[in-house]
């Protein structure tokens, strides 16, 4: 059985760190906030750590779980390259960023440990049920080799190519999640302010060719409902949009609407402050249009 540190115990970070332990799995936690590490390991049963390096020493694989990759760089280079075992596995569930990846993975090299980006999708729900989807960039023999941890809170595991590709992968993914928010919200504010109901003009849309999981699932439940839970920051989606652009401008692909995207997020997060969550961006619509979604 393979044992396992995990650091990094945010909104989604929890739930796949309890389903970990849950799978029978090893388990030390830690986190830059101590008193949570603290209370998850008291609460579900596992071993506590008060450093990266220590929570990392004995265990075959590391799950890394931080807001961006620098974080996880920084975390690294601050005791936690000391505390990997040679042999082990360094998994990072960060959506993060393919050139400090692929920079990381180059450290983690030196130490004879290997490297797997692997951002998941699904949030919070995903988590705690067990099906996120993971992206995961590396090695296909070092993936299958801790494929059984990912297993106790993946659905669907999908190897996207070297050090980088799951980061590169779940970025535009989130390009495209903030350009379906923004396009619904647009068309749903407009439409009200015509009279259509919004819930008229769902049934339409989720019949037809302009359906997307914003129009689905997002916008009834959240936005119809003037709910909008907190389950993923527009700060943290306004970081991954920003990546893609800048993949695409690596990569001299021409990316207007990945650009807006980005730029949109940005906007938003400007406008709603740092602990808006992602679907809120549509209230910027409406403030500016000085309707609402009905």
């Amino acid at each position: 059985m393979l044992s396992v540190a995990f650091l990094g115990l945010g909104a989604i970070g929890r739930p796949i760190a309890k389903r970990i332990s849950t799978a029978g799995f090893p388990l030390t936690v830690w986190n830059r906030t101590t008193d949570r590490a603290a209370a998850f390991a008291r609460d579900i049963g596992v071993r506590h750590a008060t450093s990266a390096s220590a929570a990392a020493k004995d265990a075959d694989v590391v799950i890394t779980c931080l807001s961006t990759s620098l974080d996880v760089e920084q975390v690294l280079d601050g005791d936690l390259l000391a505390g990997l075992k040679r042999g082990a596995t360094l998994l990072d569930c960060t959506s993060g960023d393919p050139a400090t990846s692929r920079r990381i993975a180059g450290k983690l090299a030196s130490k004879n440990v290997v490297f797997i980006d692997a951002p998941v999708s699904g949030g919070v729900r995903g988590a705690d049920e067990g099906t996120l989807t993971v992206m995961c960039g590396g090695d296909a023999r070092d993936l299958a080799r801790v494929r059984p941890v990912i297993e106790a809170f993946g659905k669907k595991i999908v190897h996207c190519g070297p050090v980088g590709s799951g980061d590169a992968v779940k970025a535009m993914n989130q390009a495209l999640l903030a350009l379906t928010i923004w396009g619904t919200g647009e068309a749903l504010v407009a439409l009200s302010k015509l009279g259509v109901s919004a819930n008229v003009a769902l049934e339409v849309i989720n019949a037809s060719s302009g359906r997307s999981n914003a129009s689905m699932n997002l916008f009834p439940e959240r936005v119809l409902t003037r709910a909008f839970p907190r389950t993923f920051k527009l700060a943290l989606l306004d970081k991954d949009a920003r990546i893609a652009a800048q993949i695409a401008r690596d990569e001299r692909v021409p990316a207007p609407l990945t650009q807006l995207a980005a730029d949109l997020c940005t906007l938003a997060r400007t406008e709603l402050g740092e602990e808006a969550d992602h679907v809120e961006a549509v209230k910027v619509i409406e403030k500016w249009a000085r309707a609402e979604v009905r």
